[in-house]
Formats: C-alpha cells, sequence, structure tokens
C-alpha cells in the first residue's frame, strides 16, 4: 500500500500504452474491448485507447484525493508526478507512436494532475498551518 501512496498512478495508463505502442500500436484503435448496445440501438464501442484514456481519469481522481496529504511522501508524489508529465511531454513529441491524440490526452491528464496536486497541497498546507489569503 505504500508503494501506492509513493507512485503516481497517471503513470500507469501512460506506461501500458508505451507498453502497446511498442509492438502494437494498430491495437490500440482497432481492437474492441466490448460492445454495448445502447437503447437508441445505437452500438457503443469500447477499444483500446478509450480505455486507457478511462482509466487515467479514474486515476487523476485517486492522484487528486492523494493530494490532500501533507507529509514529506507527498512532495515526493508530487515530484515523480512532474518526471511523469514530463516525460509524458517529452515522449508525445519525439516517439512517432506517441503522436496520438489518446496520448496527448494522456499527457494533459498528467498535466492536471501536476497543477491540481501542488494547487490542493499548497491550500491544505496553508488550512493546517493558518495561513489566511
Amino acid at each position: 500500500m505504500f508503494i501506492l501512496n509513493l507512485f503516481p498512478l497517471i503513470g500507469v495508463p501512460i506506461l501500458l500504452y508505451c507498453l502497446i505502442g511498442l509492438g502494437y500500436l494498430g491495437v490500440m484503435d482497432s481492437t474492441e474491448l466490448f460492445t454495448l448496445t445502447l437503447v437508441s440501438e445505437t452500438q457503443w464501442v469500447l477499444n483500446v485507447a478509450d480505455f486507457l484514456v478511462i482509466l487515467a481519469i479514474f486515476l487523476l481522481y485517486i492522484e487528486i484525493f492523494k493530494a490532500t496529504r501533507t507529509s514529506a511522501i507527498s512532495i515526493v508524489d508530487h515530484i515523480l508526478s512532474l518526471g511523469v508529465f514530463i516525460a509524458s511531454l517529452v515522449t508525445f513529441l519525439i516517439w512517432p507512436p506517441a503522436g496520438t491524440s489518446t496520448f496527448f490526452m494522456l499527457t494533459l491528464i498528467a498535466m492536471i494532475d501536476v497543477i491540481a496536486g501542488f494547487t490542493i497541497t499548497i491550500s491544505t498546507a496553508r488550512r493546517d498551518i493558518g495561513i489566511s489569503s
């Protein structure tokens, strides 16, 4: 459990994307995880790329919840989250398989994690210390 508190979870879908992209980039959009028929008789198809974005959004919620802590571990978590964002941004810019809208959305989610993490931690620390704005 300690490792989950320290490791930035947003890195999981980014790492999965990179691992899939190393060998089977066509898998992202072409492989259907499942198809669901809606009430409107429309077929909703969930592929691997969509699943990774959904996973990243759920993990972002957990990361924002983790940002409410004020401890030395949270500082390390923020630094690692910043590292994940920088690594994903560089990967997006220089690695051709990562030059997709899906990877860009994952990079944006990593950026939101960094910004929200620092903002929430600073706000929580101010409240804990009693600094007024």
